[in-house]
């Protein structure tokens, strides 16, 4: 059994993986939690902290079945890229609080894509507190809370 690790050492892990992402070496994927506690030398647990770390930034995402993948790759889902734009938007300013979001029908042709492709990542961002609907008027950007 591994020695505990220092305090903060998931977070010198979470930068190294940061740092090679940007660098484009994890384009097939993120290597296992076991391979990088190995090439580290820290338990599990503290590679898992820095892997939740690097999902919450939105550098790395869970795929199921498959592992961690490089977020904003191209095995990104359409939905995915739209509600990521649109989010994106959003925290600009873009898209200001009160203000209201293209029809289903424009952002389908906007983004070259299905409505029920924009219909999904719009109830996305609805369903993280981003939008809301009002019922036979639009969706609206909903201010911060």
């Amino acid at each position: 059994m591994p020695s505990a690790s220092p305090r903060g050492t998931f977070q010198v892990i979470a930068q190294a993986l940061r740092e090679r992402i940007a660098a484009g070496l994890y384009e097939g994927g993120v290597p296992s939690e076991a391979e990088i506690g190995q090439e580290f030398g820290v338990a599990r647990t503290t590679v898992r902290r820095a892997l939740r770390a690097l999902e919450e930034a939105g550098d790395v995402k869970a795929v199921a079945g498959v592992g961690r993948a490089v977020a904003g790759g191209a095995d990104v889902a359409p939905y995915e890229r739209i509600m990521n734009d649109l989010l994106g938007q959003i925290r600009s300013g873009v898209l200001a609080a009160g203000a209201q979001l293209p029809s289903e029908a424009q952002l389908a042709g906007q983004y070259g894509v299905a409505r029920g492709t924009v219909r999904r990542a719009v109830r996305e961002l609805e369903t993280a507190g981003h939008v809301e609907a009002r019922h036979g008027v639009g969706r609206f950007v909903r201010s911060p809370s």
